[in-house]
Formats: structure tokens, sequence, C-alpha cells
């Protein structure tokens, strides 16, 4: 008789998500971004079980739904299986750990969800340093949270003797990794910046390409510049590094495209501040090509969102050409979304990345664009060495 071999399951268990928000002014609003939510959990290949909507006028200060709500949230989630909680919001190291008690689930936030899918999707040195320091900066404030565990004395090597609590010695760790990551993006931020200033002494207009995450950024840059091997793919933040490409103009001359990351609803700051010396190419560019998703549910308030993002960046006054793209989604109301757009006082292009619909007259506009700015550009120069010419004799 043969002896049964015992085995260990090794295999980890599926997280299951139960999302919960609280509806401050707006429902509709509020089903977007939870909507929205559903989608970066489905990118980290997590299944949500309910959502669950607490209306309040201002989160409770001590677990931002109440506990009532979330000690709901814990008897379904003993029914249904449900192992994780994410929150539509931003948590203070408190509220989450007074949720994890009543709710007994891990508890995520919105910051620490859009921070799993950047980890996921960065795959150079750069990105992986960038998200590595919104990580950092996002757990020093989360350590207080952690309990009992955080606030035990002790002593050993590489300490400041028996008095110094483990949250010193977490804090310090990463606070010296801060610093140390921050010396490394600022030389990759230097770098950036000569090579902008390489590009402008050659006379090379810079393009870049703006917009919501998943609107068709790389799609665009990819056909335009005839390069399959930039990632273009149907997932959020696929792109987290800077890709440029010349692009060439039919009637001579040429162009650099630029695409970087998207933007989404509720940013974390930590990955604005991170993502800084990728983002700055943004900042040097003649010219920003706002990218439109036309199939979404609300692409002006995306558009709105982006606005905002840009102004957080000091870019939002720089020439912007509007291109609403995915317009074979989108079908008739895609001249609805143009009108708007164009109400709004927007100039306003309409493609489909996929056939390059509309790249003939995108083209057409950035040449137009370019023109005008390399004008102005001489025109301010002319009157430049005209006034020192004046002030010198």
């Amino acid at each position: 008789m043969s002896r049964r071999r015992n085995t260990i399951d090794l295999s980890i268990k599926q997280k299951k998500a139960i999302i919960t928000a609280s509806d401050f002014k707006d429902k509709a609003e509020t089903d977007i971004s939870l909507d929205e939510l559903v989608m970066l959990l489905e990118n980290l290949h997590i299944p949500v079980l309910a959502r669950v909507i607490q209306h309040r006028n201002v989160p409770d200060p001590a677990s931002f739904i109440g506990s009532g709500k979330a000690l709901e949230i814990r008897d379904f989630a003993l029914k249904s299986g449900a192992s994780l909680l994410v929150v539509d919001g931003f948590l203070t190291p408190t509220q989450k750990s007074n949720l994890q008690k009543l709710s007994s689930l891990e508890v995520w936030d919105r910051a620490f969800v859009i921070m799993k899918i950047f980890e996921s999707r960065a795959h150079t040195a750069e990105a992986k340093l960038q998200v590595e320091l919104a990580q950092c900066r996002y757990e020093i404030p989360s350590l207080k949270g952690l309990g009992h565990q955080m606030s035990r004395t002790g002593g050993g090597i590489a300490t400041r003797g028996p008095g110094e609590t483990e949250f010193e010695r977490h804090r310090r760790k990463l606070e010296r990794r801060i610093k140390s990551i921050t010396a490394r993006l600022e030389e990759v931020r230097r770098q950036r910046c000569n090579r902008r200033d390489r590009r402008k002494r050659y006379g090379i207009p810079l393009v870049s390409l703006v917009g919501y995450t998943n609107s068709g950024k790389s799609t665009i840059l990819r056909a335009l510049s005839g390069d399959t091997s930039i990632l273009s793919a149907n997932q959020l933040f696929s792109t987290l590094d800077t890709v440029i490409r010349r692009i060439n103009f039919s009637s001579g001359g040429s162009f650099l495209l630029s695409d970087t990351v998207g933007f989404i609803r509720k940013l974390p700051p930590e990955l604005v501040a991170a993502f800084r010396a990728t983002l700055e190419e943004v900042i040097g560019a003649d010219l920003l090509l706002l990218v439109i998703d036309s199939s979404d549910i609300d692409p002006a308030e995306n558009m709105d969102i982006v606005l905002d993002t840009l102004k957080e960046l000091g870019a939002d006054k720089l020439p912007r050409l509007t291109v609403l793209n995915k317009i074979d989604k989108a079908g008739e109301n895609a001249s609805f979304i143009a009108a708007e757009l164009r109400a709004r006082g927007e100039d306003t292009v309409a493609t489909c990345a996929l056939n390059e619909e509309g790249f003939e007259e995108l083209l057409d506009k950035i040449k137009r664009h370019l023109d005008e700015s390399i004008a102005s550009y001489n025109i301010d120069k002319d009157t430049e060495d005209i006034t020192c010419e004046i002030l010198s004799s």
C-alpha cells in the first residue's frame, strides 16, 4: 500500500472586493467615480462583489463612512466571502485603521489602488523609482495607523537606542530611501532639461499628447510615427514613461511628438509629485494635443479633470489642440461633442486612431499651430533685440 504524500497548498486566495463611497454632492459623479474604481480593480484582477454608498455631507472623521455602515459591510463580507474593502477616496491613517477594525477586512483607498496599478505597469528603472518614491511618501503618514507594533521600543544595531520606537526606525528608513530616490530622479530631471534645451537650439518643435488615461494617446503616437513597437493597449496607465518620436509633414518639415502618463479622477498627489520629472516634458512643449475619448460617459468632465491637472503642473496656458478620439465608438454623438467643445472655444479635430480617420486634418492643424508659434516667437525675439539696441545706445 502506497503512502500518500502530504502536500501544502501554496496558492494565494484571490481577493474579492466591496467598494464604498460617501455621496457628498452629486450622485451621478459618485456613480461615475465608482465605475472607474471597478475598472481600476479589474486591472488588478480583483472582482467587485458589491457597491455601498453612504449619504453624508462630510466624511466621518473616524472611519470615513461611519461605524454603522462599516458593520453592515462586515456582515455582508462574511456571507459573500469578500476579503477587501476599497474606499473611493483618500483615507487618513486613523480612518483606515478604524475601518479595518470595524469591518474585519483589509482596507485600501483609491490612492493605494492607483499606485498598485502603477507598480504593475512600471518596467523601466525610472518608472520603478518614481512609483517607489510615491509609495514611500504614501506610507510615512500611514505608519501611525499600524497599531501597537509600531509603538514598541527596542535597541540594536543601526538604531538610536532602546527608547526608539518601531515607528521612528521605519520612518527614518523611508526618509533615507526618499532622499536617495529624489537625488537620482533629480539627475534624470537635469538630463531631460538638457535635452529640451538642445532641441530648442536646433529649432525642433515639441508637441505633447496629454489626456485622460486610456483615451488613445499611445495609439495616436503609434499610428502617426508608424512605430509598431510602441505599446498600445486597452488598459489604464499602459504608458508611464515618456515616449518621443519624430513625425514628418507631407509638405516638408517635422516635429517631435511625446506621449506620457495619463490623468484620472482623484490622482494621488504623491504620484503627481513623483512623476514631475516625466510630466515636465509637457511643460516644455510648444503645443499640447489634448486627447479626449468621445465614447466616455462624460467627455467634457474628463477634459476638465485634465485641465485641472495641467493647471497644477503650470501647463494650462500652453497652446493646445483638442483631439476628439475614438469617434468610431461614439457614432453620431461625436459631432455633438465636437460642437460642444468648439462652443467652449476649443480648436477641435475628430479622429479615429485605429483607422487614421481625421489624421490629415490633425497634421494640418498641428502645422498651422506650430507655424503661428514660430512666427510669434520671431516677433517677440525681434522686439527684444530692438529693445536691447535702444537700451545699449
